[in-house]
């Protein structure tokens, strides 16, 4: 697999914006997503795969036919092509730094440095080509190297026929990032017996497990009145906002957390004295305790309306997705062809729960089971974000590998 056109193809990718909109109610949420789409779509017939189609809310699918003779378990790759709306993914100039020295690395467009000092796991790409942004966007290899390593692997299958492997899917899904990129994907269409999403971390990341997700919206109604005459009448709802915050668990939060433990985390607020929304995530990777969660905050309300004696909060939690171990330990072997074909490329097996959630977390309860394979990125969704070459290129083998793996196992 030829580094350049790898990269060429990777830098084509992250260089269309496709930010999603937790806002919009539309599919994709943003029109910009239908640019990579239309682009994908576009590709993969040029290359000739085959049933490739687009759908009216910007689903990408194509199928690889099988090769051989007898019947095999039909697998498939996703990754979406939206980037998150955490950080602006606009005009994005990517750095290519050629034989990385294991030093700092200056993000040109800005004062910001890459340091391994700071993020440790740079370290291990001493001498390796990284890819990383100029410190004025993320990179949006989030997930668009799992783009890249979907259509390089397929290049690659089409180009060697030789290469034995039974039918594999390819799907490319919009608004991952704001929780909807499984909500309209079309499993019984797709047509695979299991797949795999390319949208994890370092090199050798496989992943079965995932948080329980729910989001939570919180609103402090006060009182507003002319500051010169507000004794014993204004009633301002960042001072009760204020006191729900201060109330939950300080250290449960993601900057004190790691592994399987959960957290509540503020990602948004806006306030005044009339109102306040708080905006929350809730993460647990074990049920009982996610619902606890919930519950906390829930009682919490209660308890504030109590004290005030009135409603002077309101809640509303929504979950998202739950944790997909639930829906992939019956078909454990699926993990078991992920985890061979990574050490038969020599690469080490990281297993471990993911802390977030993919497309594969809901497509699982769809009736699609979905590990998360690694796409190689690091620090997503900020302007520190980047990516090795050589980790794309090994996500795209493991890829390959697997397809010959399922290629043994008949049906």
């Amino acid at each position: 697999m030829e580094k350049q056109a790898i990269i060429e193809r990777f830098v084509s990718y992250i260089t269309i914006d496709t930010e999603s909109d937790p806002a919009s109610e539309t599919t994709p949420s943003t029109e910009k997503q239908w640019d990579l789409a239309r682009k994908l779509h576009q590709e993969l017939l040029d290359m000739g795969m085959q049933d490739v189609t687009i759908d009216d809310n910007s689903y990408v699918m194509a199928t690889l036919p099988s090769n051989v003779d007898h019947q095999v378990p039909t697998i498939g790759f996703i990754s979406h092509f939206d980037s998150t709306p955490d950080f602006t993914g606009k005009n994005i100039k990517p750095q290519i730094i050629e034989k990385y020295d294991g030093g700092d690395i200056p993000l040109k467009g800005s004062d910001l440095v890459l340091s391994p000092d700071y993020f440790e796991d740079l370290k291990q790409y001493k001498g390796q080509t990284l890819i990383t942004t100029d410190g004025t966007t993320l990179l949006a290899a989030d997930d668009k190297a799992g783009i890249t390593e979907i259509m390089t692997a397929m290049k690659y299958l089409l180009d060697h026929p030789e290469i034995k492997h039974g039918t594999i899917k390819v799907g490319f899904t919009p608004d991952e990032e704001i929780g909807r990129g499984a909500h309209k994907f079309d499993v019984d269409k797709f047509g695979a017996d299991w797949a795999y999403t390319m949208d994890g971390s370092q090199i050798g990341e496989l992943e079965y497990e995932n948080f329980n997700a729910a989001g939570a919206v919180v609103t402090f109604h006060g009182k507003i009145v002319h500051p010169g005459y507000a004794k014993g009448k204004m009633i301002n709802s960042m001072y009760i906002a204020t006191e729900f915050i201060d109330s939950l668990p300080r250290m449960e939060t993601p900057e004190h957390t790691e592994d399987y433990q959960g957290f509540f985390h503020l990602h948004n607020m806006k306030g005044a004295v009339e109102k306040t929304e708080l905006q929350y995530i809730i993460r647990d990777h074990d049920k009982a305790h996610f619902e606890a969660r919930k519950n906390v905050m829930h009682k919490l309300v209660d308890d504030m309306n109590a004290q005030y004696e009135r409603e002077a909060v309101s809640i509303e939690i929504k979950d998202q997705y739950f944790n997909m171990r639930e829906k992939v330990e019956p078909v454990m072997h699926i993990v078991d062809v992920a985890e061979q074909a990574m050490k038969d490329l020599d690469i080490e097996p990281i297993i471990k729960p993911i802390r977030g959630g993919t497309d594969g977390s809901q497509l699982s309860y769809m009736g699609l089971p979905c590990p998360n394979i690694f796409a190689g990125g690091h620090n997503f969704h900020g302007p520190y974000e980047y990516v090795p070459v050589e980790s794309m290129i090994a996500a795209s083998k493991v890829i390959v590998r697997i397809a010959e793996l399922v290629a043994k196992k008949k049906k």
